[in-house]
């Protein structure tokens, strides 16, 4: 069965909303153009080539689609949880670029439920416009999945905080001209307490963005150094002390979307083209494997569909995140190594290739390197199932 086929077969698990899906494809026909759905075919990692990033992200904004998970009071598209999921889906059909969009999965949504209107003001615009791109600095060299223990301090000066200290894998700090991050401004009992959640320009003084380069070749991420950098005070995202909680809210956020059945969709789309180029006998048994994976994406989507339906106003329970981001970074995983193996030798080769055979085999090896983070980023899965049992047991 093709992608396509698969796809068509599938969205029955949601409505049967065939004009809604017209629409979208309508508008995808004309706002998708070759260079756009080429840099989206060869997406690798978190977000696609920064350039058709941007394009992409302002059509879809002056579309009024740019974020359909917000209240329509901000922005937001009135679609059902269904729909968003349907929105995805075509995305990654009409291989849309993956945007960079921890300002409009993440920091937009929490700047809503627990932001200033004066903060609401100034950056939810520039989120859905495209003007903002954000980061998250959170990890440290020494906190990494035990973030409590971070050590980047601030301290308060001339009604600003004046920080020092460094964070580290770093998602786009590199393209991103403004980061919502983690420092710490006070010690208590507990190493939660102290912790601040702050706003900060990128372009202030003193701070220097050092790219990492990772096995698949890409520099996604970063080290971001502060040298007595000021923040000030009206950039603070609730108490002094208390970024803790504001930090476990945004990070309920991201967890729940940062890898969504959208994304999966696009992996197992590479790896069916990758399979469709065997021959017929080797082709047999690769499609017999990857129907296996494919009814697990199934499920997945169902069981996204389902917790997005949960009746949480701001996305997603905190056990639902966990279980959410755990399924979906390893079926992302087992997506990618399908596909290298379904490679074959050809996923020896790196970097540009003219031939379509080698080039395939290089994306996929791309691919299955990008994907080893996914399970760490957001922390670890491990830490996730230690989340999802202490709230086993806490019921049971």
């Amino acid at each position: 069965m093709s992608y396509r086929a698969t796809f068509a077969h599938n969205s029955v698990a949601f409505v049967n909303d065939a004009r809604f899906v017209e629409m979208l494809r309508e508008f995808f026909a004309v706002a998708l153009t070759a260079d756009l759905r080429e840099a989206g075919r060869d997406t690798t990692g978190v977000h696609s080539e920064i350039g058709a990033c941007r394009v992409w992200h302002r059509r879809l904004y002056e579309r009024g689609w740019i974020a359909p998970a917000w209240p329509v009071a901000f922005g937001g598209t009135n679609w059902s949880p269904a729909q968003r999921l349907i929105f995805e889906r075509e995305c990654a059909a009409n291989d849309a670029p993956v945007l960079f969009a921890g300002g409009v999965r993440s920091l937009g949504p929490l700047l809503i439920a627990a932001g200033t209107p004066e903060q609401q003001r100034r950056y939810l615009p520039a989120i859905l416009d495209g003007s903002d791109l954000w980061c998250q600095g959170f990890s440290e060299p020494g906190a990494g999945s035990d973030l409590a223990a971070l050590q980047t301090r601030a301290v308060v000066a001339d009604a600003h905080y004046v920080v020092s200290g460094s964070k580290i894998w770093t998602t786009g700090a590199h393209i991103a001209n403004r980061m919502f991050g983690l420092v710490r401004t006070a010690r208590g009992a507990k190493p939660q307490y102290g912790i601040t959640f702050l706003l900060i320009d990128m372009a202030s003084e003193g701070i220097t963005v050092k790219p990492i380069r990772t096995l698949s070749g890409d520099c996604e991420f970063n080290e971001v150094i502060f040298d007595n950098v000021r923040v000030p005070f009206a950039n603070r995202v609730g108490d002094e002390n208390e970024g803790w909680s504001v930090a476990k809210h945004l990070m309920r956020l991201a967890r729940g979307n940062n890898t969504t059945s959208g994304l999966l969709w696009r992996a197992h789309r590479k790896a069916t083209k990758t399979v469709e180029s065997h021959g017929a006998g080797e082709r047999a048994q690769l499609q017999k494997d990857l129907r296996v994976l494919t009814c697990e994406l199934v499920a997945f989507e169902a069981l996204e569909l389902r917790t997005l339906c949960g009746g949480h106003d701001d996305g997603v329970g905190a056990v639902e995140a966990s279980m959410l981001k755990t399924l979906a970074t390893e079926l992302h995983q087992r997506l990618a190594a399908f596909a290298l193996d379904a490679a074959g030798p050809a996923a020896a080769v790196s970097g540009a290739a003219a031939d379509p055979w080698a080039a395939a085999g290089a994306f996929a090896s791309g691919k299955y390197f990008a994907t080893r983070a996914a399970s760490i980023y957001s922390g670890t899965n491990e830490t996730h199932r230690n989340l999802i049992a202490r709230a086993m047991l806490s019921r049971s």
